[in-house]
């Protein structure tokens, strides 16, 4: 039967079934011989993900929600024909869940894995399936690689820094390789000739191509192939990359041909993977698959207005998910030598070049912890003051493997550096006016659902006059009309968000430096709310954005996905059960597995062309340029660099 969209879908006879409902486990026990381990080889843990067969009451009930989820995705229609630069996203969702109803499967983890991959291949990285039974391993090669530029030519390199940095993961990592005899730390700063017997360059196209997602463009996902620095956990990091740290223990090893330092002779090496467990504990098949596998208490939604105690603040969120992000400290020696100027604990990290002149601004994340929301603005007003007072004329922003975060710190940012005269902050926005949707808004005006329980909820929005909607105002009816590659695709009304009346701090009446003294720099991994907050500056500003980094001859796009707000499958039931819609026909069934269907909910719609989603309006940088040995993994001489080159 084909999904469909906007109809039941197929016919799901079995949700009243436990929830204990999994795929029998298989005779021989293949989980337990890893068991308690941090580490275990790749074939080993591949072996205990295909040990539980395929289930097919648990295809349904996934494949049910899944499509029914995907009524909200507000892409859906852009998906036949992506227009340019972005073709190679270009799939027909529907045509593709039916392949998945009617494909003939071995094991639970075969099912899972292609729905993964096709959802992943969308390449947004707001809106994609996430089965938290397989998601459970990174898989980590010794040798990460880069892009350097050498005498003015680019070349694939094992990172010069590999030794220190993989030697961060500890011994229980680097024992394995003692063990085996495999000396990882001779590769680093080798030049990679070619990868499983292709070019290297083509080896990322196709790494870029098929597992990295995230991202509709291509260059940025080639960007994501490679090592690069970061702030995680309120600290330097640095990520391994899509080729040297992918999600799935389905490779053992990868084959280089090298030219290692120091030497002319190439040689072939083949470097073994090793597969990093983290999932919840256990002992055995039955454990693991109830400790991973089995949906718990925040799988699914909640009616929130039956909810007690405490409430997080509801707050629009628009982040991706790095499954890929396996937490390794930067290497000391390349952290800032610079001293941190106040506000600088939390996910922002600033500092004073030393030309005196140059400030810097590194905005790791737009999602702090709950309790540091405020913080956040704090840290901001913080830094520039401190700028100011020491005479800085010039900032520099950087948000390199910027994943997002809450959509109005993006708002704020945007605002305080560019003055209150600047009005709203943010974008036009809609949500996808489907039945189901149009049924939740008119069941939140009758049950007088409020703004602090449902995003729904018409108050949580303003007319685009920036006065709050009205609690009975119906946004979702009349919707309008809206045609994608032929196709009526009608959307919500048009409104504004809320976010200043979120802002603690004062916004200056004036930008603190003049808007041509500000620039940005990245790697185009600019995702979510960091879209967002570099197309604001990009659009309204004509602000200089510098990207470093990519394929030789390849142009990458400045900002990474850019939607306007996700709602993780848990918020969407939840708005769908307060709103006591939850038996309609069109709703999605609670999940039997743990896992999250998650979806770009909203669409912000271009400054310059408001009949645009930023989205699909390609951006492209004023400057690129290629990543050297001295600033692929140093973020103070990338600034310096960078200063030097946007300041001139």
């Amino acid at each position: 039967m084909a999904f469909v969209k906007h109809t039941a879908g197929v016919v799901l006879t079995t949700l009243a079934l436990s929830a204990t409902t999994s795929a029998a486990p298989s005779a021989v026990d293949s989980c337990a011989k890893f068991a308690g381990q941090q580490y275990a080889a790749p074939s080993d843990a591949l072996a205990c993900l295909k040990s539980f067969p395929f289930n097919e009451t648990l295809r349904q009930n996934v494949l049910t929600n899944v499509a029914r989820v995907f009524d909200f995705f507000t892409f859906e229609e852009y998906y036949t024909s992506s227009p340019a630069p972005f073709q190679e996203s270009t799939t027909n969702i529907r045509e593709n869940l039916a392949r998945i109803n009617s494909t003939n499967y071995a094991t639970d983890y075969d099912f899972n894995k292609d729905l993964y991959d096709f959802t992943n291949q969308l390449n947004d990285g707001h809106t994609r399936w996430f089965p938290d039974c397989y998601t459970t391993f990174q898989n980590l090669l010794p040798a990460p690689i880069t892009t350097l530029e050498e005498d003015g030519v680019q070349s694939i390199f094992v990172a010069p820094d590999s030794a220190e940095f993989v030697s961060l993961l500890g011994t229980s990592y680097t024992s394995y390789f003692d063990g085996i005899g495999f000396d990882f730390k001779r590769l680093a700063g080798a030049k990679v000739l070619s990868i499983e017997g292709q070019d290297p360059y083509v080896y990322a196209d196709y790494i870029a191509k098929t597992a990295s997602g995230n991202y509709l463009d291509h260059g940025i996902r080639v960007n994501s192939v490679f090592s690069s620095y970061r702030i995680s956990g309120g600290d330097f990091s640095q990520r391994f990359g899509d080729l040297a740290g992918p999600s799935f223990p389905d490779k053992d090893s990868l084959t280089m041909s090298l030219l290692l330092v120091n030497s002319t002779t190439p040689e072939t090496v083949k470097v073994p993977y090793l597969a990093s467990y983290v999932g919840a504990d256990f002992t055995d098949q039955a454990s693991f698959w109830q400790a991973n596998c089995v949906a718990n208490s925040n799988t699914n939604g909640k009616d929130q207005k039956t909810v007690s105690g405490k409430r997080v603040p509801k707050r629009p969120k628009a982040s991706i998910i790095d499954k890929v992000a396996n937490g390794v400290a930067l290497p000391s020696p390349f952290h800032p030598r610079l001293p941190q100027i106040d506000g600088s604990s939390g996910v922002i990290k600033s500092y004073i070049l030393p030309d005196n002149t140059t400030g810097v601004i590194f905005v790791g994340s737009f999602s702090p912890a709950v309790s540091a929301y405020y913080d956040f603005q704090t840290d901001v007003a913080t830094a520039v003051n401190q700028f100011k007072a020491a005479g800085v004329t010039r900032l520099l922003v950087d948000l390199t493997n910027n994943g997002g975060g809450y959509v109005c710190l993006g708002q704020f940012l945007h605002k305080y550096l560019s003055g209150s005269t600047v009005g709203y902050p943010g974008f036009v926005t809609t949500n996808r006016a489907n039945p189901l949707a149009q049924k939740i808004v008119a069941a939140d005006i009758k049950l007088g659902v409020s703004s602090e329980i449902s995003f729904y909820a018409p108050a949580s929005w303003a007319f685009l006059n920036d006065t709050v909607q009205s609690v009975d105002y119906n946004y979702n009816n009349p919707s309008l009309p809206f045609t994608v590659n032929g196709v009526e695709d009608p959307t919500s009304q048009r409104f504004h968000e809320t976010c200043s009346n979120d802002f603690v701090v004062d916004i200056p009446e004036q930008p603190p430096f003049d808007l041509s003294n500000v620039a940005i720099v990245g790697n185009g991994n600019c995702a979510s709310t960091c879209a967002l907050f570099s197309t604001l500056m990009f659009e309204r500003h004509q602000t200089k954005i510098a990207i470093f980094g990519g394929k030789p001859g390849e142009k990458i796009e400045f900002k990474g996905m850019a939607g306007n707000q996700v709602l993780e499958w848990a918020d969407l039931d939840s708005e769908i059960k307060t709103a006591e819609v939850k038996n309609d026909v069109l709703a999605p069934p609670d999940l039997l597995v743990s896992g999250n269907m998650r979806v770009n909910w909203r669409t912000a719609w271009s400054y310059l062309d408001e009949n645009v989603p930023i989205a699909y309006l390609s951006g492209q940088p004023q400057f690129q340029f290629a990543y050297t040995r001295d600033t692929y993994n140093d973020p103070q001489n990338l600034w310096t660099f960078a200063a030097s080159k946007l300041f001139a």
